[in-house]
């Protein structure tokens, strides 16, 4: 009874949720059509005339997102293999854990790293890099999703039947070759999930990219410039930024009601992945 009530609760608050964006949302989209504000490339809340599009905070955040992505998937996925095949017990049951801690540091350490150290670091080697940039934070928010990459892939890898295992090296088959050619594609719903809630993670980061990627909105998005991403436009409202109105109050609805609708689809595409590529064993 216990457990039916936790699980209908968990239903019961995600389309509560999903009712309050939507009905946040509608002043906004009574006065701004949809189709301006999904193909708009000019978000200028402030100035006259004002405009509503959300293109360049899409863009900054796909940017941003990719970086991280690029720095994450290899990172994670190397270490996950490293941890499940040729790390000893001892190492595995030391390193794991170590490699973990990265989740638990608050995301405004990280953006400070990057604002402080990573930037500086890149502009001696990229001296057309602004102080504000979304490469430095795109870079540092991987190295904070490493751990979601790693440990995932890797509980997934070492879950693979040591059977598998066993039956390639009988064959004659290397350690590489097992993990490349046996391991690896029997673990790829897995990774693929694990890599869908990386990129969800990343989606919605803010911290990171409210300090290091600045607030300016441009189209096309340039990594090397200041960018603003939709959980940081969010941010530039709600900490009074902009005129506390309620038409602007609508506005972070409508990107909140944008990012969670991205966050479902994503996470979609994850569960249809582990469905559709599933391996059972006996």
């Amino acid at each position: 009874m216990g457990l039916t009530a936790a699980g209908l609760l968990a239903v019961v608050l995600t389309f509560t949720i999903i009712a309050l964006f939507i009905q946040g949302s509608i002043p906004f989209l009574q006065t701004v059509p949809l189709g301006e504000f999904l193909r708009g490339t000019r978000w200028a809340p402030l100035h006259e005339p004002s405009s509503y599009g959300v293109l360049p905070l899409v863009g900054a955040t796909a940017v941003t997102t990719g970086i991280a992505l690029a720095v994450a998937v290899p990172m994670g996925l190397l270490s996950a293999v490293f941890l499940s095949a040729y790390a000893p017990n001892p190492v595995r049951r030391m390193l794991k854990p170590v490699l973990e801690l990265l989740a638990g540091v608050p995301t405004v350490v990280y953006g400070f790293f990057a604002l402080r150290f990573v930037t500086p670091l890149l502009q001696r080697a990229f001296p057309v890099l602004g102080f504000w940039n979304g490469l430095s934070a795109g870079l540092v928010m991987g190295i904070m999703i490493v751990p979601y990459m790693a440990s995932l892939s890797e509980d997934v890898l070492y879950a693979v039947p040591r059977s598998l295992w066993e039956g390639a090296c009988a064959l004659g088959a290397t350690r590489f070759e097992t993990v490349t050619r046996v391991v690896i594609p029997a673990a790829l719903s897995g990774i693929g999930a694990a890599f869908i809630l990386a990129m969800t993670r990343a989606v919605g980061e803010t911290m990171i990219v409210a300090l290091a990627a600045g607030r300016t909105p441009t189209w096309p998005p340039d990594p090397t410039q200041p960018l603003l991403t939709l959980t940081t436009a969010i941010v530039n409202i709600a900490t009074g930024d902009h005129e506390a109105t309620a038409f602007i109050w609508a506005a972070v609805f409508a990107i909140g009601l944008l990012l969670f609708l991205t966050t479902l689809f994503l996470n979609t595409i994850s569960y249809l992945i582990i469905q559709r590529f599933r391996e059972k064993y006996a």
